[in-house]
């Protein structure tokens, strides 16, 4: 990551990028607390991707465990638009 033009090795660990577009954070907790999606939050922001998903583990079913997070970010599709 490069930050004012310093260049900071293993700044932060991503658990998955998919096709570098796609954050996937892996989580094996009883419940999901705040800190969890801001920590996806700002990779999201660090990396300016639009999207990334918290998945918990820990949850009775999986699809409580799954979280979708987004970012303010405005990528090359200019304002409002994107590719999804």
């Amino acid at each position: 990551m490069r930050f004012n033009g310093v260049v900071v090795d293993n700044a932060f660990k991503i658990d998955l990028l998919i096709d570098n577009n796609l954050i996937v954070e892996l989580k094996s907790n009883e419940r999901l607390a705040a800190v969890h999606s801001k920590q996806v939050l700002t990779y999201l922001r660090l990396m300016e991707l639009p999207l990334g998903i918290l998945m918990n583990f820990g949850q009775p079913l999986f699809k409580d465990g799954l979280k979708r997070i987004a970012n303010d970010y405005q990528g090359p599709f200019g304002q409002g638009e994107t590719s999804l």
